[in-house]
């Protein structure tokens, strides 16, 4: 998805599926290219938020305008423009010996 095209759709209720999302869009008059809600990789449950691609940026634009604020199941959207996801840091479990993961055990 271009980023200009994109939007970010945040605040999701968790039972929002794509297919509503992009029902609630339509109904405001927008036409929406994909619509992909993010979920857990190992629940499968919604993780609350989701994408939106449009053909044009005016369109994503138009999107922002009448999507931001609007309450859809009780919550209210926060719409912006996509940003490129950030590499993540070097850390979590692993590691060398610092009482963590793979550190050994203290006597």
């Amino acid at each position: 998805m271009e980023e200009e095209k994109k939007l970010y759709i945040g605040n999701l209720e968790f039972g929002v599926t794509d297919a509503d999302l992009k029902k609630f869009m339509e109904e405001k008059g927008l036409t929406v290219k994909e619509v992909k809600i993010i979920t857990d990789k190992f629940s499968g449950r919604s993780k609350g938020f989701g994408f939106a691609e449009f053909d044009t940026p005016e369109q994503a634009q138009a999107a922002i305008d009448a999507l931001n604020g609007q309450e859809l199941n009780g919550r209210a959207l926060r719409v912006s423009k996509a940003q490129k996801m950030r590499p993540r840091k070097e850390g979590g479990f692993g590691g060398g010996g610092h009482g963590g993961y793979g550190g050994g055990f203290r006597k």
